[in-house]
């Protein structure tokens, strides 16, 4: 509140201060700038005034006898306006020149002019000082606009913005969240005791103080932390952790106050704070030295966490994909004392999502879900909820009553790669390339040993860029990957254009992703996960941010970075060559499934492996 008090005394302070040389400009309109007062005053004494007039509105005119040069020549005197400050002072000032002047003592000057001052009224004499009283309000307003206040909430800097769960709408419980049995196994702790405190303090055991929420975007971290307020039946606070962090200086930590304070005022509830590495960094990052907004907002949410009492219900959960970053004093125990990963689901775990977003739309009886689940691998909670989405609007557009398999597999498809761009029409030299190069991918996929099964081939052009593509889809998760399954991945990568090298003894720019992809998995297997007999198992890259795409930085000098290049070359290299072996050795099939392939442009993986095992006729 202090830190309130300061920022409007020294928004008060400017007013004051732009009224003031407003006031002192206004005042001066119509002045002249070359002669001061004292100058003007310094004409009438030297004898200098022609003539002098004062008009009502205290304006002084004064005209300079003519002046003569050098050679003789008359020069027509000057003319100096000026708008007096006060006209009784101006007339004591020349009191003695006009008694001069009346006693003959003066000579140049021939008339004078002196106007009765008009009455203004007072609201007229007070217009200039309320238009620019006026305009610093509007600004004001401006500014407390653009930061995210108005004025009518000047007062409400330091409140809290948690948005309370409305006690009358449908509560979010466990069976609602699908695909995370381990992490609502761990929460269940924290409604149980919020349930039943009496059960735990008999014993003398306490409940942790906070709960931190951690995974990639959209495997329900928010979800999860309503469901234990849902379990539990008490009140809800949810904040986002950038509504701590204002343009100034101690709103957020007066915000924190108020949010633990409104949270004390239940007997039992619980704080969500979502994205909190908003305001959770580190400190000592920022800008100021380590006491800017942001830093000041942390300690105060620190001094919270330790000032109240879980044992009275107040229970704190956090979500964030960035753990890596949070300030190691948040994540202490009495602070944080667990940590919940929440990962992206399995496969049985992907299939339960789909029946939870499944039951609010109507879906054809031969639907199988775990097709559908093997086909999505990798995807989160959210991406499902899309592609069952996706599967009802494409059943809708047409025209059907119920959304079949069909659907959902071109739903997973457009999550992937876009929609079909029907109106990209390739020639038809481009489309036997494009077809050339999937059955490529797809042929050395299918001769290797520990591959995925190829599940669809198809050419025709995506949103995402794509001219086509070859999904391949395990049996089953797995969750690691030998050398040789990473180098047969790498092989299938290059396998796209070694068959346009063999065929048409030349290259394209398809392969640009392929490129990519390959030459990431090849600096991974030497880098960092020690798959080099030149390096062992020395990590010579570390990866951060693992939920947010696993940026990665080199820790190696210049010459270990230059011999890690060769030996990723080498490793491409060796695979490429690789790939053009196997579709040598199968240049037959490889014509055979192109051909197939550039007549229908979509293929399943049954047809594809249907015409590799036939028999050629003899």
């Amino acid at each position: 509140m202090r830190s309130n008090i300061k920022t409007i005394i020294l928004y008060a302070v400017l007013i004051i201060g732009i009224i003031i040389v407003a006031s002192s400009v206004l005042r001066n309109i119509n002045a002249d700038t070359k002669l001061e007062y004292s100058e003007i005053i310094d004409l009438f004494y030297e004898d200098k005034v022609e003539k002098f007039e004062i008009n009502s509105r205290n304006i002084l005119t004064v005209k300079t006898i003519p002046e003569k040069t050098e050679d003789g020549q008359i020069i027509e005197g000057k003319t100096y306006t000026r708008t007096l400050r006060s006209l009784e002072l101006f007339l004591y000032d020349i009191k003695d020149y006009l008694d001069g002047h009346r006693e003959g003592k003066i000579q140049n000057l021939q008339t004078y002019d002196i106007a009765e001052p008009a009455k203004t009224s007072w609201l007229l004499s007070f217009l200039p000082y309320i238009i620019v009283i006026v305009v610093m309000i509007v600004f004001w307003i401006f500014i407390m606009n653009k930061s995210g206040s108005g004025m009518g909430n000047i007062a409400n800097f330091g409140k809290s913005r948690a948005r309370m769960a409305e006690p009358d709408k449908k509560r979010v419980l466990f069976s609602d969240v699908a695909g995370a049995d381990e992490e609502k196994e761990e929460l269940r702790e924290i409604v149980e005791f919020l349930k039943n405190p009496d059960k735990y303090r008999k014993l003398g055991a306490k409940i942790p103080h906070g709960v931190l929420l951690q995974g990639p975007p959209g495997t329900g971290k928010t979800l999860l932390a309503k469901a234990v307020a849902g379990e539990a039946g008490v009140p809800f606070l949810s904040i986002s952790g950038s509504d701590f962090v204002e343009m100034y200086v101690g709103v957020g930590a007066s915000r924190v106050r108020d949010l633990f304070e409104t949270a004390k005022k239940a007997p039992a509830s619980i704080i969500f704070i979502d994205e909190i590495d908003a305001v959770g960094r580190h400190r000592g990052a920022g800008l100021g030295g380590g006491h800017d907004e942001r830093e000041q907002t942390l300690n105060q949410l620190l001094a919270e966490m330790d000032g109240f009492d879980s044992s009275k219900g107040l229970f704190i959960l956090a979500a964030t994909n960035r753990p890596e970053v949070l300030d190691k004093a948040l994540l202490r125990p009495g602070r944080f004392d667990r940590r919940i990963p929440v990962e992206l689901p399995d496969l049985k775990g992907r299939e339960e999502i789909l029946k939870v977003h499944a039951k609010k739309i109507k879906i054809a009886d031969s639907v199988r879900f775990d097709e559908i689940a093997k086909a999505a691998a990798g995807a989160s909670g959210a991406e499902l909820a899309n592609i069952v989405n996706e599967a009802a609007l494409r059943a809708v557009r047409d025209g059907r009553k119920f959304a079949t398999q069909a659907d959902f597999e071109e739903s997973i498809e457009v999550v992937i790669a876009g929609y079909q761009k029907k109106n990209r029409v390739l020639s038809n030299k481009e489309k036997l390339i494009v077809a050339y190069h999937e059955i490529g991918h797809a042929l050395v996929a299918a001769k290797q040993t520990e591959s995925a099964p190829v599940h669809k081939i198809t050419i025709i052009p995506r949103t995402s860029g794509a001219l086509g593509y070859t999904m391949q889809v395990d049996d089953g998760d797995h969750y690691l990957m030998t050398k040789e399954e990473l180098a047969n991945k790498i092989a299938t990568f290059t396998g796209g254009r070694a068959a346009e090298e063999l065929i048409f003894h030349s290259i394209t720019t398809g392969a640009s992703n392929d490129i990519e992809q390959a030459t990431k998995l090849a600096r991974a297997m030497i880098s960092r996960y020690g798959m080099s007999e030149d390096f062992d198992m020395v990590a010579m890259e570390n990866v951060t941010n693992q939920y947010l795409g696993g940026d990665s930085s080199l820790s190696c000098s210049f010459e270990t970075q230059t011999l890690l290049d060769k030996k990723v070359v080498e490793l491409v290299r060796r695979e490429h060559e690789k790939a053009t072996k196997i579709l040598t050795d199968n240049i037959g099939k490889l014509h055979e499934i192109a051909k197939y392939l550039y007549e229908h442009e979509t293929i399943t993986g049954e047809e594809f492996m249907k015409i590799l095992n036939e028999k050629p006729d003899e």
